[in-house]
């Protein structure tokens, strides 16, 4: 019976969700000035709402408990005379006569330990100096774009780090560190790497660490509690609920003035829980996704499933990233499981987000976790992104076929020799675009061309999901020598970053970084997740590398063309084999405004040294499989080239 009720109960929720008032206003959330504070919340379905006021983030008795006014489209609301700066408040909803738990509000900007309630604040006064005069770096074209995906904690967790601020916010903004040797650790090293983008993973209010007693407890942290807040353990003072938000604007600050932007890792696809989520306490059930028996569904894999598609859950996800970029300055968002947002709702997060800075860059995995109630056609997946402008997705197609498929760990790919994956190399090289000489039937996850530009085609081989490259290519060849593991993770960096698209690396990737095999590790401990600063002397080489591997894009415009139509123009592949381990092709009339007229580039994923002819003209290597040099390895080349075995190779004709 207690069984029947409840789903009869659930049935009505689930009812009500497609008939609940829709308020337009952009007034929701908590506005301070010295002389009064204005609250105001979305809750269509209760019958009261109590606001309560305390002296502190936690703990003690409320100082005060108001009943907000009902208003106009489910809305209630009060104004307090007065100045209630850095007070703490929670509301409390009473719905068919039951009353919620105390939560902050959805929009809540400023949060007391733990994310249980929110803070009043002059956001003015979190600045940190010179905050007015911050700039975004200049960026012409996403395709100029070089992502590194980094965890806070990660970077300077380690003893060998040299970081003052360890897991800390504060630790992106210090320079002059080292490791032991004396290499460049943290910012500095990102400086020295040269890419253009740091991805932070969530950085947002998340529920899986106590920030009261972390004690060195791990997370990834894509178990969103408030959305719109700074996480506390990453604060030097979680208490403090102005510390967080301060220290954050510091770090992308600093990030700025060193040249970088900024990526925010955004979870607006399931929260944290279900029973304890803002969510439920202000509309339960309206900001889920339901099956037709009014059950919840799963697509996140996480128990939860939230309803981009809902009015009101498509207002909250575009305010929400629109105060990122205005409040933080933050310069991109990477969606998790994006594909589980519908189009119209990713199609109005790129609208808002590009009238605020058009070079604000937007991406997200174009995918889900598990089946969703909602249509394959309405959902934000790499199919459909085509659909979408400015909108970008993973290429899972050029990391399968680099390494091997994400379902079976053993199983190789181009960089380790596995014949049958060229074609999916290619389809990495145009950036999943259109191209007459992709066959896409051999291509290994995709049969057709889903971007419509390059810049929608995140290429990659590694993240920090599933095992690291290092980590991968160790486990898939068993047998082979370091010396071999280091000419295929150099193989795949190599390939990432000579594609046309947006190239993606993982933070430690460039010094052969391993999680001991563990590839799951999103509550792993330090010692498995941390950059150990010890493998940059070991592995120096490797890092010199891909270092030179991100000047060679950098200094060269042809690998970064901004249109499916331009690759078309300048972009010939010239051996046609479709099962060879051979890839070469030839980037031609100063393809993208680059001072070479040709660039020759020859993919060897075989174990022994191929010979290839060279087109006529005099041709002067730059890449082999030890180093990059712009101004020549070894002597100009002309008929025919012998290539190492597992490399790389580019060549420039004037």
């Amino acid at each position: 019976m207690n069984k029947t009720i409840a789903l009869l109960l659930l049935l009505v929720i689930f009812s009500r969700t497609f008939s609940q008032p829709v308020y337009s206003g952009t007034d929701l959330g908590v506005r301070f000035s010295p002389s009064a504070t204005s609250f105001k919340i979305w809750s269509p379905a209760a019958t009261d709402v109590m606001l309560r006021l305390y002296g502190a983030g936690e703990g003690g008795n409320a100082l005060r408990s108001i009943h907000l006014q009902k208003g106009q489209s489910g809305t209630w609301a009060i104004s307090l005379p007065g100045n209630w700066e850095n007070q703490y408040y929670t509301f409390q909803t009473c719905i068919s006569g039951n009353w919620s738990q105390e939560c902050p509000d959805l929009y809540a900007r400023a949060i007391g330990i733990n994310g249980r309630r929110g803070m009043i604040i002059d956001l003015n006064k979190t600045n940190p100096p010179g905050w007015a005069h911050d700039k975004r770096p200049a960026l012409k074209n996403y395709t100029d774009i070089i992502i590194y995906e980094l965890h806070v904690r990660d970077l300077s967790i380690s003893a060998g780090s040299g970081i003052v601020h360890k897991g800390k916010f504060l630790g992106l903004t210090e320079r002059g560190t080292h490791n032991a040797a004396g290499l460049s650790t943290g910012l500095d090293h990102i400086k020295e790497l040269g890419v253009t983008h740091i991805h932070l993973m969530p950085s947002f209010d998340f529920n899986s660490i106590d920030e009261a007693t972390p004690n060195g407890n791990y997370n990834w942290g894509y178990d969103p509690v408030n959305y719109n807040v700074p996480e506390g353990t990453y604060a030097t003072d979680a208490y403090d609920g102005r510390v967080r938000i301060q220290e954050l604007k510091q770090a992308v600050s600093t990030l700025h003035a060193n040249g970088l932007r900024v990526i925010l890792d955004v979870v607006y696809n399931h929260t944290s829980d279900i029973a304890g989520s803002i969510f439920t306490q202000l509309a339960p059930g309206y900001f889920y996704r339901h099956h037709a028996d009014g059950s919840y569904s799963n697509g996140s894999g996480c128990n939860n499933e939230t309803a981009s598609e809902q009015a009101m859950m498509r207002k909250f996800m575009v305010e929400s990233v629109a105060s990122w970029a205005r409040e933080y300055h933050i310069d991109g968002f990477r969606f998790d499981l994006m594909g589980l947002h519908d189009i119209p709702t990713m199609k109005a997060v790129s609208d808002t987000l590009h009238k605020i800075d058009p070079a604000i860059f937007i991406y997200g995995e174009g995918w889900t976790a598990g089946a969703s109630p909602l249509p394959e056609a309405q959902r934000a997946v790499k199919q459909q992104v085509a659909q979408l402008k400015g909108v970008a997705a993973f290429s899972d197609d050029i990391r399968d076929g680099l390494r091997g498929g994400i379902g079976n760990v053993r199983e190789n790919g181009f960089a380790s020799g596995r014949p049958g994956t060229a074609e999916s190399i290619r389809f990495g090289i145009v950036g999943a675009t259109a191209h007459v000489d992709i066959d896409y039937q051999r291509v290994c996850d995709s049969r057709t061309p889903w971007a419509k530009e390059p810049s929608q085609a995140i290429n990659y081989v590694s993240c920090h999901d599933d095992n690291c490259l290092f980590d991968r290519l160790m486990i898939s060849n068993p047998g082979a020598s370091e010396k071999d593991l280091i000419k295929m993770d150099k193989l795949a960096a190599a390939v990432v970053l000579t594609s046309q698209g947006v190239p993606f690396l993982l933070a430690g990737d460039e010094m052969l970084r391993t999680k001991q095999g563990v590839a799951n590790s999103f509550n792993a401990p330090d010692s498995i997740n941390e950059l150990n600063w010890d493998r940059k002397t070991r592995y120096k080489e490797v890092f010199e590398y891909y270092r030179g591997l991100i000047a060679l894009r950098k200094q060269h415009p042809a690998f970064r063309m901004p249109s499916a139509e331009m690759i078309r123009k300048h972009l010939t592949f010239i051996n046609s084999s479709q099962d060879s381990l051979l890839v070469s092709y030839l980037l031609t009339g100063y393809a993208n405004g680059d001072k070479y007229k040709n660039i020759l580039i020859i993919l060897n994923g075989n174990k022994n040294a191929q010979k290839l002819a060279l087109p006529p003209g005099r041709w002067v290597q730059v890449l082999n499989e030890e180093q990059y040099k712009e101004s020549g390895i070894g002597a100009i080349k002309m008929g025919e080239v012998e290539v190492a075995g597992t490399s790389a190779n580019v060549f420039l004709a004037p």
